[in-house]
């Protein structure tokens, strides 16, 4: 028995009046080049490569889109200027300095072009891993103790301790994270320090290591998510679908509790790597507990549409956040929002597509589905695929 045009209606995609024009922004990878003098040794680590802004781009023509590949880095303006996209969907990464990653959301807000994923302002928090600890702590989410060096000849705080963990703080992708990051005395610390502050040109963030299982927890979509999604079956009542979560498996890797550059560089499966779990086992309660802090460290920033929170367990067991992407890798088969994404059966082009049109409904570039007159009346006339 055929459905009415009414239930029929209410299946239908939210969509724009026409196609959009779509602009693909990205650093690329060029490692055919020498890497600049003075740059450190994993620099550009966190640039994507061409095949996934191949893959972007094919996901968004799926749903009728047409698509340009626009390299985020000096000339953008200019090419922005001469491609006028209707949207763009941005994975850039910057090119250095603080706040990076805030570089090409402030020039499309400059320019008044939209865009997807979060703002200019959560951009250029979440990569300052020290300044997100410090607002996730004093609202009191559960953070391991931490110290920013600035110089390294600051006083080591008294409740930190051994082994301790350090990292550049405003890197990604697990820059600056080797074998070498553990330091189990005070000498260690300090040359460990020395070298993060001299090679990345910034400061050092030190933490006491946690010891246990580590996790990352994806989210898509916000508290209007089911009017412009075109799958709002995903989303619970809160506007959000939280993907299952994924546990690393250390016990194949080179380092078996350091997540580092290298590992995350290889394929996934690859000798020497971490595995994963997806969905990961873990018991009912301490699911709800991942799930609840991802979505607290996501909401405390401000973050927009889509992000993924990296989770790890302290020696008792207890949960501590360590950092949150704003820009979510999202290399299929890969990174890991799109292997959460495929352990629950969501097609690649699906969650792209959700991104661009949660992204499109910010910028009024989207009715709402419950606002869609003419798709109650002509819902088989109006089918976008």
């Amino acid at each position: 028995m055929s459905e009415s045009p009414v239930h029929e209606a209410e299946k239908l995609h939210p969509h724009p009046k026409r196609r959009w024009k779509i602009a693909v922004l990205a650093n690329i990878k060029d490692e055919s080049q020498p890497k600049p003098e003075g740059v450190p040794p994993d620099a550009f680590a966190d640039f994507d490569h061409i095949e996934t802004i191949d893959a972007l781009r094919a996901a968004l023509e799926t749903d009728g889109h047409t698509t340009a590949f626009i390299q985020a880095d000096r000339d953008l303006p200019y090419a922005l200027r001469a491609e006028k996209p209707d949207i763009c969907f941005n994975i850039a990464e910057g090119l250095g300095g603080d706040a990076r990653e805030a570089q090409t959301p402030a020039l499309l807000e400059m320019l008044k072009i939209p865009y997807t994923g979060s703002r200019v302002l959560t951009n250029a928090i979440s990569l300052d891993k020290t300044l997100t600890k410090r607002i996730w702590r004093d609202r009191r989410l559960p953070v391991a103790p931490f110290q920013e060096f600035v110089t390294g000849e600051e006083t080591l705080r008294a409740e930190l301790k051994f082994p301790l963990f350090v990292k550049p703080a405003r890197e990604g992708t697990g820059m600056g994270v080797d074998l070498k990051a553990i330091c189990a005395n005070e000498r260690e610390v300090r040359e460990r320090v020395q070298y993060i502050v001299s090679t990345y040109q910034q400061p050092a963030l030190v933490e006491t290591f946690l010891p246990g299982r580590e996790f990352t927890i994806g989210l898509l979509g916000r508290a209007d998510a089911k009017l412009y999604s075109r799958h709002p079956e995903w989303y619970e009542k809160d506007g959000f679908h939280r993907f299952p979560i994924l546990e690393l498996d250390t016990k194949n890797s080179t380092s078996t509790w350091v997540y580092t550059n290298e590992a995350k560089s290889k394929e996934v499966g690859a000798d020497g790597t971490p595995g994963y779990f997806c969905p990961a086992e873990v018991e009912p309660e301490l699911e709800k507990k991942l799930k609840y802090l991802a979505l607290r460290a996501h909401q405390l920033l401000n973050t927009l549409d889509v992000s993924r929170t990296d989770i790890r367990l302290d020696e008792e067991g207890n949960p501590r956040v360590m950092e949150i992407n704003t820009l979510p890798g999202l290399t299929p088969d890969y990174s890991d929002l799109c292997l959460q994404a495929k352990a629950e059966g969501i097609k690649y082009e699906d969650l792209v597509l959700d991104i661009l049109y949660l992204g499109a409904s910010r910028w009024g570039l989207l009715e709402p589905r419950a606002h869609n007159a003419d798709a109650r009346k002509k819902a088989p006339a109006l089918a976008y695929n």
